[in-house]
């Protein structure tokens, strides 16, 4: 029996203009661009359509991130395209929480607001990521160790492709030590913080905080922690695992990997570019993948 896992990106993946064909063309994704704009407080179709100075700032980028992905799916739900899992990267977690209807949306798009503006401001000074290309965990974990707590794995994406953060200097230090252990390339990240590191402690304890006020229900399909790489039933333990999602490793490769363990056979990445389908290629090359970001992938995948 096939098994099918809506998937969503996370930062790095946004673009002036996303999501714009499908606000044009169906009515329900209006709707969704203008209840988050009204739970977020913000013009979030001028943001997405028109604001190139904000789109790549973690505070905007965020809603506009989630919007975009909330508007492609409820079109595709209305498509009668169905899901029997969900999983998202980072911030893609969230829109995995609307697709298993965990939260009411405009509860997802004003959290997801403030979690933006937590991270945003929870590192002044800034810090830095990089990818790490062509090394092993095991290798890539023990030079973060080495740094006595000043670099840490962000993400573990796919086989090869492992991100680590801090601050600026330690990540620029590590970096040099890991292409020594052998790193094929190591690639600064376009990003403004610490991401998914404990310098983001303060924005995960303001999130437990908001998210103390929310409504949270039994998810209505397996929907996976980034934190876990596992599925999360308990709607208190989805409330306890979101604020320390904000500065703990996301496990992409092992969320997937477990997806696959439990027959999951086809993959939609959902959401602007096709950065997760990439990974997921690295991850399994047999598995069945489509990506839908414009109408025109939405038409050719429904047929």
């Amino acid at each position: 029996m096939s098994k099918r896992v809506f998937m969503f990106p996370g930062q790095g993946s946004q673009y002036i203009g996303m999501g714009k064909d499908f606000y044009e063309a169906f009515p329900e994704a209006k709707e969704v661009f203008e209840l988050a704009g009204e739970a977020a407080k913000l013009d979030v179709a001028k943001l997405c359509f028109e604001e190139e100075d904000k789109i790549n700032q973690t505070e905007y980028t965020q809603i506009a991130m989630l919007t975009t992905e909330a508007a492609i799916l409820k079109v595709l739900q209305q498509q009668g395209v169905t899901a029997d899992a969900a999983a998202g990267l980072s911030l893609g977690e969230y829109a995995a929480i609307l697709a298993a209807e965990v939260m009411e949306p405009k509860d997802v798009f004003a959290l997801i607001r403030k979690r933006g503006q937590y991270m945003q401001n929870a590192v002044p000074t800034g810090g830095a990521m990089a990818a790490v290309l062509g090394l092993d965990a095991a290798t890539i974990e023990k030079v973060c160790e080495d740094t006595f707590g000043e670099v840490f794995v962000a993400n573990y994406n796919c086989p090869g492709q492992i991100v680590i953060t801090g601050e600026q200097s330690a990540v620029d230090r590590a970096s040099e030590s890991l292409k020594e252990a052998g790193a094929k390339r190591v690639v600064p990240l376009k990003v403004s913080g610490p991401f998914h590191s404990p310098l983001l402690q303060e924005a995960g304890q303001k999130l437990a905080v908001a998210l103390e006020k929310v409504q949270i229900s039994e998810p209505k399909i397996g929907y996976l922690s980034n934190v876990t790489a596992d599925y999360v039933t308990d709607p208190e333990k989805i409330r306890s695992l979101l604020p320390l999602q904000v500065c703990h490793s996301v496990c992409w490769q092992q969320t997937v990997e477990r997806l696959i363990a439990d027959g999951a056979d086809e993959f939609v990445e959902i959401g602007p570019g096709k950065t997760l389908s990439g990974f997921l290629r690295k991850i399994n090359r047999e598995i069945k993948c489509s990506n839908i970001d414009k109408v025109e992938d939405l038409k050719k995948y429904v047929g």
